[in-house]
C-alpha cells in the first residue's frame, strides 16, 4: 500500500483555509462529516473562499452552476 504523500497532497489542495489539515485528507473528511459539512476542496473557488461548508450550501451553489443534483 502507498502511503500519502502529505506535501503534495498540500501543494494541489483547493482549499484557502490554513488549518493543521492541509495535505491530509483523511483528517479533513472526517472533520467536515461529523459537522455535517463537505471540505473545500468539493466547491468551485469563488465559493470556497466563503469558507461554507454547508451541504446545503454545497447543492445551491452547484445547483445555480446547472448541475443537477
Amino acid at each position: 500500500m502507498e502511503l500519502c504523500d502529505r506535501e503534495k497532497i498540500a501543494a494541489n489542495c483547493t482549499c484557502t483555509y490554513d488549518c493543521f489539515k492541509k495535505g491530509k485528507c483523511c483528517a479533513c473528511i472526517d472533520y467536515h462529516r461529523k459537522n455535517n459539512e463537505l471540505p473545500g476542496c468539493y466547491f468551485p473557488k469563488e465559493e470556497e473562499q466563503s469558507y461554507n461548508r454547508s451541504i446545503k450550501f454545497f447543492c445551491e451553489t452547484m445547483s445555480k452552476k446547472g448541475f443537477k443534483l
